[in-house]
């Protein structure tokens, strides 16, 4: 019944051309915030001397439970169009968490990476889905304030939750100097873990994308050279709500994904076909430690940063 009533003040908030009034909605699968859940500082602390697979079912426990700050409760409205051959030009707005997935509260925040099967059981539980490559480029183009890339030296520390606090911390001290609030749409401080039709041809592997230099130009182009279980500190989770307006009219953008005649407003690959194959949707069927984490490769050097930057 609640899921009902939510629907309907939806649609009357969309009819009334007042997507404020829906946004707030969209976040109802989200457990309010405990008064003594851990910081982000006291989660990594608390992580600290885990097993990876440990350190992820820590971070889902953390997410399923609310403990996220309430700055990435308020989504944020990013606009897609596609021009249709021959036909008028159609246009949605999807909303999105104004910054990449973190622990903590506001005043105290970690931003966590996680992998795939872990950020497939949070977008799946909370009512939302993970970007295309489009819609990353699009909330890049839209944020209010970008970040410049700050990459860490490659290696097997990339992994650690050392490597997790050092990041965060650069993009806060950065955040700081700059002005940058919490709250207005930003990019630029993380790669994003995206949603792809390669993940059909190449199971039981992550795809990432992004972390866009000031040009606009993203240092990461699209790839699937890591397994499903991998994560390190580079990597962003950006929830994107699974429902959009399209014409002002509510629809479902997993569906849309897979629509021939709308997946082009989302996806520079037409139709996705894998939306919810690219990982188990619970905690509890957790693969990961049983197979593969990574494929080695040879981390790149990107032109204008010091440091080199694993695909």
């Amino acid at each position: 019944m609640k899921s009902v009533s939510v629907f309907l003040l939806a649609v009357n908030c969309v009819a009334a051309g007042e997507l404020t009034g829906l946004v707030p909605e969209l976040t109802h699968q989200i457990p309010t915030r405990a008064r003594e859940a851990l910081t982000g500082s006291e989660f990594a602390q608390y992580v600290e001397g885990l097993s990876p697979r440990q350190r992820e079912q820590a971070i889902l426990d953390q997410i399923l439970e609310g403990n996220i700050p309430a700055f990435l409760r308020k989504l944020v409205p990013v606009e897609l169009n596609y021009e249709q051959p021959n036909a008028k030009p159609i246009r949605a707005t999807i909303f999105v968490v104004p910054d990449y997935l973190a622990i903590g509260s506001n005043q105290d925040f970690l931003r966590i990476p996680m992998n795939l099967e872990t950020a497939t059981a949070v977008v799946d539980r909370l009512g939302f889905v993970l970007p295309t490559k489009k819609i990353v480029d699009a909330i890049y183009r839209q944020s209010a304030f970008h970040f410049v890339p700050q990459p860490l030296p490659a290696g097997p520390q990339m992994r650690s939750t050392a490597y997790y606090q050092t990041h965060n911390e650069m993009i806060e001290k950065q955040a700081r100097s700059r002005g940058i609030p919490d709250g207005p749409l930003v990019s630029g401080d993380k790669k994003d873990v995206v949603i792809t039709n390669l993940l059909a041809r190449k199971q039981g592997r992550i795809a990432i994308y992004g972390w866009h230099l000031p040009t606009g130009a993203p240092i990461q182009p699209l790839s699937t050279v890591h397994g499903a279980c991998y994560a390190d500190y580079s990597h962003g989770i950006r929830l994107v709500s699974a429902t959009a307006v399209v014409d002002g009219k509510l629809r479902s953008l997993a569906k849309m994904l897979q629509d021939p005649s709308l997946a082009r407003l989302f996806s520079d690959e037409g139709p996705i076909r894998q939306v919810w194959d690219s990982g188990p949707r619970s905690g509890g069927q957790f693969e990961c430690g049983r197979q593969p984490e990574s494929v080695r490769v040879e981390p790149q050097h990107i032109p204008g940063l010091e440091s080199p930057v694993a695909p």
